[in-house]
């Protein structure tokens, strides 16, 4: 299947601004596109540190999501966080990846509005022992590009 790349934002809807004053009457419903990037994560060894995406300036970032499908079989624990740089679990907190699970962001106050310059998510993983072979996660943020929450 094909893709199609533009610089967006994409807005959908066709009554951009309200015209009445009876619920129901002309009601605005343009939206913003939720948009997704998702990496595949290296979480074997003793540690890595993955670019997840790349989140376009004046972004609103809705949810973060790491999901373990294979688990770390590090003899002790294994972990992932994930955030920016200066503030490495800005979305995920140290997250077990010894478990198969699905875990949703705690997203602090980077994601309101990412600021004026792209912002880099990174998942970075730490094993105890570094002697795992196996396992994999996949890490997704999702957000709402241009969406400029800035007060």
């Amino acid at each position: 299947m094909g893709t199609t790349t533009f610089s967006g934002p994409v807005k959908a809807g066709n009554i951009p601004n309200t015209t009445g004053t009876t619920v129901g009457t002309d009601v605005a419903n343009v939206g913003y596109v939720l948009m997704a990037q998702s990496a595949v994560i290296d979480i074997i060894g003793a540690s890595a540190v993955t670019t997840v995406a790349t989140v376009p300036a004046n972004s609103q970032i809705v949810d973060v999501i790491l999901n373990v499908t294979t688990v770390s079989n590090d003899t002790n624990a294994a972990a992932v966080v994930v955030g920016v740089s200066g503030d490495t679990n800005a979305f995920i907190p140290s997250t077990s990846v010894k478990s198969l699970a699905t875990t949703r962001g705690t997203l602090d106050t980077e994601a309101t509005d990412v600021g004026s310059t792209d912002v880099q998510v990174i998942a970075t993983f730490t094993a105890t022992d570094g002697d795992g072979t196996t396992g994999a996660a996949t890490v997704t943020v999702l957000y709402i590009q241009n969406n400029n929450l800035t007060a």
